[in-house]
């Protein structure tokens, strides 16, 4: 049998879960978590946490939070932000937090600069993760001179969200390039290093790049020949541009207050639109993908709970809980089954046909093309 790369076993392990849950739709119940969280006494533990993560997501405030306090008697100190930037700047803060959630393509940046220690396997449950999610693996972009980083507690995609009234959102025509087509004059929302790197794969698909613009992230003379075409590309249509947003919160406002009629979104933006007159639906070059997940500060300290607030995250409950907050995709064995049947119908609309397979997932950037990404961003804002 043909070994999968990770990314097929994702692909796979995606499909063959939400097809289950269609097939188990009808024995599940009311939006949100489709069961109650039942959760064994494996976690008991005591002490407190304190946690940065996503603005924009009530349900970890109201329902997740809570859920875990109440299985491991950790009490959670919470503070949300809009975007990775701040979470970052907020991780400079020696002993302020002990668990943040960036994105694992982040992950080299926050180890070249000291600001994360590595988990202890032996306190966590290696077992309850998807093989095939990113980041799950030993050996895998998680793990860094051998010393694992990154515990992987969510994933979903950036693509097309759409006024199902005056855009056709059908598979296989609507396109990365519609974001930058001259019928979108004052109609397009965006994030400003996502729209660029959306335009160098355009670029890529016409063959207007030096190479591919995956291979632009190995060095720095490779990143500023990609990131000059897109950016100079990109400037030519800046009047396209409604709004950028930053967070959940900014990229739906967009929609609804600020006249977007297309934007390249989070699949969370699209979900939370679908029943104001919005569809999502992958591109035809491919989504984007991210995984998402725990690092633990160098100065945390409430460790021990730290490993605790992974372990409950990475099992079914847990995983189901935290990827029903943020209408994603969980990273724990058995935990689509406990979601709610509506996710899972949105995701088959949004990603038919081969458009599994064409996920494009966001390299991994060290500290210096984190910088340069930031200032080609803010060239392309201020332009």
């Amino acid at each position: 049998m043909t070994k999968l790369t990770s990314t097929q076993e994702l692909v796979r392990a995606a499909t063959l879960s939400r097809r289950r849950l269609l097939k188990s739709a009808a024995a599940f119940g009311a939006v949100g978590l489709a069961a109650p969280l039942t959760v064994t006494n494996a976690f008991s533990s005591s002490g407190e946490l304190n946690f940065e993560g996503w603005a924009g997501y009530d349900d970890l405030a109201k329902k997740v939070m809570p859920a875990f306090e109440k299985a491991t008697g950790i009490k959670t100190n919470v503070k949300y932000v809009d975007e990775q930037d701040t979470m970052r700047a907020d991780a400079k803060t020696a002993g302020s937090y002990d668990v943040m959630e960036p994105t694992l393509d982040r992950l080299p940046a926050w180890v070249d600069d000291g600001l994360v220690q590595p988990w202890d396997v032996k306190k966590i449950a290696g077992d309850n993760y998807l093989p095939s999610v990113p980041g799950a693996k030993a050996g895998s972009a998680a793990d860094i001179n051998g010393q694992r980083y990154f515990l992987p507690s969510v994933w979903g995609t950036e693509a097309i969200t759409f006024n199902s009234k005056t855009k056709d959102g059908t598979y296989g025509k609507i396109s990365l390039a519609d974001l930058f087509n001259d019928a979108n004059v004052g109609k397009v929302t965006v994030r400003g290093h996502s729209s660029l790197a959306a335009m160098g794969r355009v670029l890529e698909a016409q063959g207007k790049l030096p190479m591919s613009w995956a291979d632009g992230y190995k060095n720095e003379e490779n990143f500023r020949k990609c990131w000059d075409l897109a950016l100079a590309e990109a400037v030519k249509h800046k009047k396209n541009i409604a709004q950028f947003w930053k967070g959940e919160n900014d990229a739906q406002a967009a929609f609804k207050t600020n006249g977007a009629e297309i934007g390249l979104t989070w699949d969370s933006t699209g979900y939370n639109l679908r029943k104001d007159g919005y569809g999502f639906v992958a591109p035809k070059e491919g989504a984007f993908a991210w995984s998402q997940g725990f690092v633990m500060m160098k100065g945390a300290k409430n460790v021990d709970q730290a490993h605790e607030f992974a372990k409950w995250v990475s099992s079914a409950d847990g995983a189901a809980a935290w990827a029903s907050a943020f209408s994603a995709n969980p990273v724990g064995k058995g935990a689509i089954e406990k979601m709610d049947p509506e996710v899972a119908k949105f995701y088959n609309a949004a990603y038919p046909g081969d458009a599994l397979p064409k996920l494009y997932w966001w390299p991994a950037m060290a500290g210096w093309s984190l910088k340069l990404r930031g200032e080609y961003t803010d060239k392309w804002l201020a332009a």
